[in-house]
């Protein structure tokens, strides 16, 4: 399991797939290779999901391409 060394220490970015409001939006962060953190941005002191960024890869891909309904 990869864990975030100092989560104080990243910085993150709004998706650009999050709405354009306040009310839906998820933040990522780059720079971990091989992994993507994704956390609720409207509870930045929350948990943070980190995924595979292959798989994290797939999902956006899915979204693009409207699979996700």
């Amino acid at each position: 399991m990869k864990t975030i060394p100092n989560p104080s220490a990243v910085v993150w970015r709004k998706s650009s797939y999050s709405n354009g409001g306040d009310a839906n939006c998820v933040e990522v962060s780059d720079g971990f290779p091989g992994a993507v953190p994704v956390r609720d941005s409207k509870n930045p002191t929350g948990g943070v999901l980190l995924f595979p960024a292959d798989a994290w890869a797939a999902f956006i891909g899915s979204v693009k391409d409207g699979r996700l309904g």
